[in-house]
Formats: C-alpha cells, structure tokens, sequence
C-alpha cells in the first residue's frame, strides 16, 4: 500500500507521544496521535490505520501500578476492538510505559492460563527493578525469537532504557520455560559481545533477560527500550566519537520493518 497510516495513544502522564510520531514519520508512515478518551468513543478510528503505538512515559502518573489504569480502560473499552485489529494482521506496539499496559492488558505475549479471570490468567508482569531506583542507561538487545515481524533476527540493537518497574517476571517456571521455548521472548539484554549477564547488562533483574515479548502471531510488540530515543546517530552518546555520524540509528530499524511489512502485506 502507498500510504502506511499509524495512531500514537497518548494520555495523562504519556510523554514520548511527539518522538514516536517523529520516529514513525521518519520511518514513512503517516501516524497522528489520539487521546485514548477519543479513541474509546470512536474505535472506528482504528478501522484506518495499520499500526497502534502505545508510547513511553507514566500514563496516570503510575498511580496504581505502572500502566495499570490504561490496560484497565484498554481491558474494558476496547479488548474486542484491539483482538478484531489483530485478526486483521495490523501492528501493534508497546513502548516501556506501553510495555507495561500491553502485558497488563493480557496482550502480550498473550498465553493463557487455565483460570480465565482478567488479572488471574496473566502469564507475565512487570514490577519493580532489582535495584530499587529508575534505571536510565544504554543496553544492548539481542534477538530472540524469528517470529517477530518488528525486528532483524540477527541484528544486535543499542538502545536506551529509562523505567523503575522493568522487571519481567513470569507466573511461574513452566511458563517461563514456555516463553523462551516457544518464541515469545522478541529481546533479550546482553553486552556489547552478545553474552548475557548481571545488572548493569541486565538493568532490572528481568528473568531470562527478558527486555521485550511478543504474541504468538509476531505482530504484538512490547519492549522496555525506547526505540524513539535513537533515530538519529546524533542521539548516540558518543555519536562525535563515531565514525558515522550520519543515518539512522538503531531505533529506526523497530519502526521501519513495521512500516515495511505492511506495505508488503497491505
């Protein structure tokens, strides 16, 4: 299709609306952002667009718990209007707050457990990081799944984290078994070689390293790194250092494989 068109949700509390939509932009799509109250009382908006971003910040204020008020609207406004959009091979994408509403939500990776109530059947959440503070540095992500139509299976990505309940951690053993066994794993934290290990590789404690999970069909993203952080190689922090300091960086390799299967696809 000619044109890619994307919505950026945005709330009280969201702040990374507005380098979403540039990053999207960037990527060739035409997204525009709508507040989650329009979204509820015209879900038809949704019947134009092909990708769904849920961006980074602290929707709510994190009263609650970190994008738990969202995913409660998103649970019981707009739980059959979100399944039909995936039925339909749309995207979706959860950034670090937008992490934290999509596997509340029951979105991602979206295993089913034997009890079916909406917080019971959970098969992972996010909570507090190991450290006790907010984390906001750079980390490396290695691939983990060849599912997941958001990214490059053999590319290594640079990105940065900022979030105080990163941590992912499953319903239990079996269930974290099945999310590494079975695909749903989409990144993992590693260091520059690739080998994985303890904070600060691992910036929150995630079992398994866990820094981003998909849904059994590849096309449901949540990841705790901000891709929109790192578009531009000006936003690298050594980017004077580097040898290129033009193009794209990292980041953009997130948003453009989802604008590029829906052209391929659409």
């Amino acid at each position: 299709m000619e044109q890619v068109r994307a919505i950026v949700l945005r709330a009280a509390g969201i702040n990374c609306d507005l380098e979403t939509e540039y990053a999207l932009r960037l990527a060739g799509a035409e997204p525009q952002r709508i507040h989650i109250n329009r979204l509820m009382a015209e879900p038809a908006l949704l019947d134009g667009v092909q990708i769904l971003v849920f961006p980074g910040g602290f929707s709510y204020g994190d009263d609650v718990a970190a994008g738990k008020i969202l995913a409660n609207q998103i649970v019981h406004h707009l739980s059959d209007v979100l399944q039909r959009f995936i039925e339909q091979g749309k995207l979706i994408l959860g950034i670090c707050n937008g992490f934290q509403v999509l596997i509340k939500a029951g979105l991602v990776p979206a295993i089913r457990c034997e009890q079916q109530s909406l917080a019971a059947d959970l098969a992972a959440t996010l909570t507090d990081n190991d450290s006790g503070r907010f984390e906001d540095r750079w980390v490396y992500l290695q691939p983990g799944t060849l599912r997941c139509v958001f990214i490059e299976p053999e590319r290594r990505l640079y990105l940065p984290v900022a979030h105080g309940e990163g941590k992912v951690v499953a319903r239990d053993e079996a269930t974290l078994g099945q999310l590494g066994e079975q695909g749903y794993v989409a990144f993992r934290y590693v260091d520059a070689e690739g080998n994985r290990g303890p904070f600060p590789i691992n910036p929150n404690g995630s079992q398994d390293d866990i820094a981003a999970l998909t849904d059994s069909t590849g096309r449901v993203l949540g990841m705790m790194p901000h891709p929109e952080r790192f578009v531009r190689m000006t936003q690298h922090p050594h980017w004077t250092r580097l040898k290129e300091q033009e193009g794209f960086g990292d980041g953009m390799t997130i948003f453009k494989n989802a604008v590029t299967y829906i052209r391929d696809h659409f």
